[in-house]
């Protein structure tokens, strides 16, 4: 099912922001808000289960927590715990993280791919309730079982931008971040490359046009009111080819007729992203109706 979402930008919003825009998101019907983690802003793990706790309905997603920044056996105890408390509310990813921000921390790896190689099953493994045992280059456990694993297993996302990590993320992920300001037919070139990376794990619906067994998350960039062209364009930036192809504006109509195209190129969720700073309880309002009204022709 195409489903529509939005985001909580750091760059441009503070944490002491965050209580009244998950407040905003919820009263809109924004399906799903996913926040990120970006060094050295806010915490995700933080700031989700907040944002779980202050809502009822809303479901958060996380874009992405750095694998390099914890081992995988706490991270699968916050998503275990978090699941535990708010089931079926989180949409939790990971990724390999900027790599000179887990550079400066010292958690930079030689070999990104060779991390969420390892990473990904075992924390899909932990969270499933099973006893992993992992002797690898970067993930190391011991016949490690969780005493509270989820009733259900969450997705676990994985941020994918490189095509070798694009392929990797439908290979051992449950579904796949794809970050901004890609055209629609960059995203179904993408599509595809995760649809291989299943074929090639022998992954179910590796084939499928519509392969439930995977999610797909695109972030794009989105606005509304008065100049939105102009924002949208200037957001984007002109050092991109054709930006107008990057972004989508105008009218939630507009927006919500332009989603489509990133569904029929195989994205499942479109996530609006705000440019620059703007109010987002207005945001959030528009981003709400154009998830209703992509449901509605569902």
């Amino acid at each position: 099912m195409t489903r529509i979402g939005a985001i909580f930008n750091p760059y441009t919003h503070t944490p002491d922001e965050f209580h009244d825009a998950v407040i905003a998101a919820e009263r809109a019907g924004v399906p799903e808000l996913w926040v990120w983690e970006d060094c050295f802003k806010q915490s995700s793990f933080a700031t989700v289960g907040a944002a779980l706790a202050w809502t009822e309905n809303l479901k958060v997603g996380i874009g992405i927590a750095p694998m390099p920044l914890r081992n995988v056996a706490a991270t699968a105890m916050e998503i275990a715990t978090l699941e535990r408390l708010f089931p079926g509310r989180l949409l939790p990813g990971v990724g390999h993280g900027v790599l000179p921000w887990m550079g400066q921390v010292g958690a930079r790896v030689a070999s990104p791919l060779t991390l969420m190689r390892e990473y990904v099953p075992a924390l899909r493994g932990l969270l499933a309730g099973e006893r992993v045992s992992v002797d690898g280059r970067y993930v190391k456990l011991d016949d490690v079982v969780l005493d509270y694993p989820p009733t259900v297993a969450p997705r676990i996302y994985a941020a994918a931008e490189g095509p070798k990590t694009v392929r990797l993320s439908g290979e051992v992920a449950d579904g796949s971040v794809l970050d901004s300001r890609h055209t629609v037919e960059e995203l179904a070139e993408r599509v595809a490359s995760i649809r291989a990376g299943r074929a090639d794990a022998g992954r179910p619906g590796a084939q499928d046009q519509r392969a439930h067994e995977h999610d797909t998350v695109a972030f794009v960039v989105a606005t509304f009111g008065a100049d939105a062209e102009a924002r949208a364009l200037a957001d984007v930036g002109d050092d991109h080819p054709d930006p107008g192809a990057r972004a989508l504006w105008g009218t939630p109509e507009q927006v919500a007729e332009g989603a489509r195209a990133y569904f029929a190129a195989g994205i499942d969720e479109v996530i609006l992203q705000p440019s620059s700073r703007v109010d987002l309880v207005e945001f959030y309002d528009a981003a709400g109706e154009v998830a209703r009204l992509v449901a509605a022709v569902e």
